[in-house]
């Protein structure tokens, strides 16, 4: 999918497999949607890590994929201010997620990119 903006913001995480499918169901309902309606957001994608085996110098390789968390999101945003805007301070403090779900994630990862293509 082509970007729309020249800003991504990607979070990252672990959460026990006991608890993934109410996290998931969290994330689609609330966060999600929450993050979504901030001013300069303008998309959001999700995504879950999948074993890899790829063709590499020739050769079929498993990939490692190290301490790579499971989950992911990328928010396509209009620029770095978004992130720190009353709104997207208080659309990430609503629902269940602050207090059920975000105390149950490990091995978190924000990391914001700026795409140069």
């Amino acid at each position: 999918m082509p970007m729309r903006t020249r800003y991504f913001f990607t979070v990252s995480m672990d959460v026990p497999a006991e608890r993934e499918d109410f996290f998931n169901q969290v994330y689609e309902t609330e966060h999600v949607p929450y993050l979504t309606s901030v001013p300069g957001v303008l998309a959001a994608t999700r995504s879950v890590r999948e074993p890899l085996q790829m063709m590499l110098a020739g050769e079929e390789r498993a990939m490692d994929p190290g301490n790579e968390p499971r989950y992911s999101v990328i928010y396509e945003i209009e620029g770095p201010e978004v992130l720190l805007s009353p709104e997207w301070a208080e659309a990430g403090e609503r629902g269940r997620w602050p207090t059920e779900v975000r105390p149950f994630t490990t091995n978190r990862r924000h990391i914001l990119r700026k795409v140069i293509g």
